[in-house]
């Protein structure tokens, strides 16, 4: 089956997510925690991974994660393969414990955005968003799991929890003064949580974090698309899935369209004027279905051809056309 891409580079940050097998809880008591935390600083000293933020959740865990190499996957091999190791032999199970592939998004930590911190609070704020305690009587700097103790109390914070880039981006120092404002900081975001209606809207920008491919800037976005295209060099586009395949596709696909028109001497503009089915349109549908995978419809809407129905003919016509107009715009192109 196709799968996602994964945009690795050197200093890269992603927002890592992984479920339990069919939703199952993959931290049975605290010692499963202990063990987890264990794991993930083994990782990290063999691979130089930072960590900026983290939660781990019963059937879940969240990490901010830093790779100041290029080693994003092979390192997620190690630790996710070790941890469901020494989960299984402790409760002397077998099989899968992890959910598929786990989702790693790309996040911009360039200057001019909120991203980095507003990545922090989604983690830090896991808990409070799915109510495993009293929000009203809790404090969330108590939930142990997670790595806001470690941001409030400096003495217990290990080596590869890094926090200034977190305090610094909500303009703070991780210093006594910074400290106490990020636990009000937190104590408010809790409160919004718990006199909301749906705790998982309180921030219009959580959605993205869960939803997207991507969490950043539109220039972020084509830096990605620039990184994805060396990474899929000399690979077939088809093998993979995903928004992000879909938007490199599609970035490939109108590439591929200014190219033809100027090779045509055709106006983008007039595409619209022209009959759906006129042979320029139809060399270019050729065009698409030859060097792309985007849709019929997104063929359509494009060249302006009508019903996504009418492309799989217009591509076949070209391809079989060995005289005629047909067969010129097919060796222009």
């Amino acid at each position: 089956m196709p799968r996602k891409p994964r945009v690795e580079y050197a200093g890269a940050i992603y927002h890592v997510m992984s479920r339990g097998n069919r939703g199952d809880s993959i931290f049975l008591d605290d010692k499963d925690c202990e063990t987890f935390i264990g794991t993930l600083e083994e990782a990290c000293t063999r691979t130089g991974w930072l960590v900026h933020a983290f939660v781990l959740m019963g059937n879940h865990y969240h990490l901010l994660l830093e790779t100041p190499e290029a080693n994003l996957v092979v390192g997620m091999k190690w630790l996710q393969g070790t941890y469901t190791q020494r989960f299984n032999s402790r409760h002397k199970l077998w099989g899968h414990l992890l959910q598929g592939r786990y989702k790693a998004i790309p996040v911009d930590q360039g200057a001019g955005g909120d991203y980095f911190p507003t990545v922090a609070n989604y983690i830090h704020l896991n808990p409070a968003r799915t109510k495993v305690f009293d929000l009203e009587k809790e404090k969330l700097g108590d939930y142990r799991w997670s790595s806001l103790p470690l941001y409030l109390r400096p003495s217990k914070r290990p080596a590869w929890l890094v926090v200034d880039r977190v305090l610094g981006g909500l303009g703070v120092q991780d210093d006594k003064a910074g400290r106490s404002w990020y636990r009000e900081h937190m104590k408010k975001r809790v409160l919004e949580i718990a006199r909301s209606d749906d705790p998982q809207a309180v921030d219009a920008a959580w959605d993205k974090i869960r939803r997207g491919w991507y969490f950043g800037s539109d220039g972020f976005r084509q830096e990605l698309m620039e990184r994805l295209d060396e990474s899929l060099e000399g690979k077939r586009a088809s093998s993979f899935s995903g928004d992000a395949i879909r938007e490199h596709n599609e970035a490939e696909a109108v590439k591929l369209i200014d190219r033809g028109l100027e090779c045509l001497g055709i106006e983008r503009c007039d595409l619209e004027s022209m009959r759906k089915g006129a042979p320029e349109k139809m060399a270019l549908v050729w065009v698409l279905k030859k060097k792309t995978v985007v849709t019929n419809t997104w063929i359509s809407q494009h060249l302006f051809c009508g019903h996504p129905a009418n492309i799989p003919g217009y591509a076949r016509k070209v391809a079989g056309a060995n005289e005629g107009q047909l067969a010129g715009f097919k060796k222009i192109l």
